[in-house]
């Protein structure tokens, strides 16, 4: 009897030990959202600069992974760190998305923040807004119409000098696509097309601000159902 309840006391024991659970979300600071970072360290007579990341730090955390993109030729920089912070040198001029995964020795499991775009400041005196964010459909997603044989084309875009003008929207089924299905108000992100099922259809949107700049999201394509 003694031997059972001791096994028992064992397994109860075993059981209350809670499984290792995987980092919190970091939370990115610095450079702002949307923004031009101007703090750069400017190196030496090259066009780069030195920029400093910063984050707030997530618990049960052991090892933060920095990425960050270049948006004009869209290389990426991997940089671990065990600290809060991270330098990294960048063109300037340049508009760049940035994330930051946390990782724990215990599990598998990561977290990652959200992703930040900024431009590194450089000569220029305006900039272009930053290229649309496709929303909705995915590139390659199959999307069911509505009762009206529609679909909703959806996009998020952002702009340092918030001065979007408007957004054109490109779609047809060829690549790129070359018909415009609208011009849309900087207040409104969303168009309906009319499709058909089982086809392929191509997209994308281009952004302007107050000054004529403009970005391109590039072409993204779904299919209808």
């Amino acid at each position: 009897m003694r031997k059972i309840l001791i096994l028992v006391c064992l397994l109860a024991l075993s059981c209350s030990k809670s499984s290792p659970k995987p980092p919190t979300t970091p939370e990115l600071l610095f450079p702002l959202k949307s923004s031009e970072c101007t703090t750069g360290v400017t190196l030496g007579t090259t066009n780069t600069s030195e920029v400093e990341l910063a984050w707030n730090a997530s618990a049960r955390t052991d090892l933060y992974e920095v990425k960050i993109t270049n948006l004009n030729t869209n290389l990426t920089q991997t940089l671990s760190t065990t600290t809060t912070k991270q330098k990294v040198v960048l063109d300037k001029g340049v508009a760049y998305s940035w994330f930051v995964t946390a990782k724990n020795d215990e599990v598998s499991e990561t977290t990652a923040s959200e992703i930040w775009k900024f431009y590194n400041a450089g000569s220029q005196t305006t900039y272009p807004p930053f290229a649309a964010e496709i929303i909705s459909p995915k590139s390659g997603q199959t999307v069911f119409k509505d009762t009206n044989n529609d679909v909703t084309l959806e996009w998020l875009a952002e702009d340092v000098d918030n001065d979007i003008a408007n957004y054109k929207v490109y779609f047809g089924t060829t690549t790129p696509p070359s018909g415009l299905l609208a011009t849309n108000a900087p207040n409104n992100t969303t168009v309906k097309v009319g499709v058909v099922i089982n086809t392929v259809y191509y997209w994308k949107v281009v952004t302007t601000d107050a000054e004529g700049n403009a970005s391109d999201s590039g072409v993204y394509q779904f299919k209808a159902r």
